[in-house]
């Protein structure tokens, strides 16, 4: 399934997630009602205009979003979201802001702005950069992996899209 790059990291969702597979996503952090993915867009995520399709752009932040509305690891025993329970969608909105195109690293970052009951609000947003610059993601070894200049690489790149996702607390079935 999708790789996992903490170390001794699983999340429950990716387990059967071909979709994520597929896509190459990474898993670089996740945290209560937070993840950071990112993934290589490839020639096969392009539209028609050479760029990334607002499609793949879409299931990218849908996967940030899933992984930031479900526990990685359920408490053994525990009630509640993760054990009887899984969180889903209720309603996203994505505004494109700038294209992205084939060989960028795209980075999503979701946090959780609001939960309340069954519901939650989260902010997803995803940047694009060139494999050379992708800021504190970046391959080791690459110019923006150094130490000088830390400063300039503090974002995964150009912001490219603004996703929000609302979400919903449902019954296993």
């Amino acid at each position: 399934m999708a790789e996992l790059t903490i170390p001794g990291a699983t999340h429950q969702i990716l387990k059967d997630d071909y979709a994520s597979e597929w896509m190459g996503i990474e898993v670089l952090k996740l945290d209560d009602g937070h993840a950071t993915i990112r993934m290589t867009l490839r020639q096969e995520m392009l539209n028609g205009f050479g760029m990334a399709h607002g499609g793949m752009i879409f299931a990218f932040g849908d996967t940030a979003f899933a992984l930031a509305c479900n526990p990685a690891s359920p408490p053994p025993g525990a009630a509640g979201a993760g054990a009887d329970s899984i969180t889903v969608a209720a309603g996203v909105d994505i505004n494109f802001l700038k294209p992205a195109y084939s060989g960028q690293v795209i980075t999503a970052v979701a946090n959780r702005r609001a939960h309340s009951g069954r519901s939650g609000l989260y902010d997803i947003q995803i940047y694009a950069a060139d494999p050379n610059t992708a800021g504190p993601h970046a391959a080791a070894g690459s110019p923006a992996d150094s130490s000088a200049g830390a400063a300039e690489t503090d974002t995964p790149g150009e912001l490219i899209a603004e996703f929000r996702g609302r979400s919903r607390t449902i019954s296993k079935k």
